[in-house]
């Protein structure tokens, strides 16, 4: 289910994804499939690990990620959960075909 809030969305984002939620700043990002796609992914994500594990193992990667590169940016882009977002955000059949723990071969 998608909803549009631009107070929840953080800065420098346009969309976010709690499962089973996807988080848009505004109604016409719903139009933009690569985006909608890459937060899909995400939902996948977050369902196999259970919501919760999906955001302690997130959060601790990015801890790592930020201590290896000293930027939260690039800490972000290089997060497993969102490499494989990003890399597949365009195949919009991914998701049918898409392995079990699929995040995994992105760390």
């Amino acid at each position: 289910m998608i909803l549009i809030t631009k107070y929840l969305i953080p800065k420098g984002f346009v969309g976010i994804t709690l499962f089973p939620f996807i988080l848009l700043k505004k109604k016409d990002l719903k139009d933009d499939k690569v985006l909608v796609n890459h937060e899909k992914i995400h939902l996948k994500q977050q369902a196999e690990l259970l919501l919760i594990f999906f955001f302690i193992f997130y959060s601790l990667e990015w801890i790592l990620k930020f201590l290896r590169h000293k930027n939260g940016y690039l800490a972000y882009k290089n997060l497993s959960f969102e490499r494989e977002a990003y890399q597949n955000e365009n195949n919009f059949n991914y998701i049918k075909n898409r392995k079990f723990w699929a995040f995994i071969k992105y760390f």
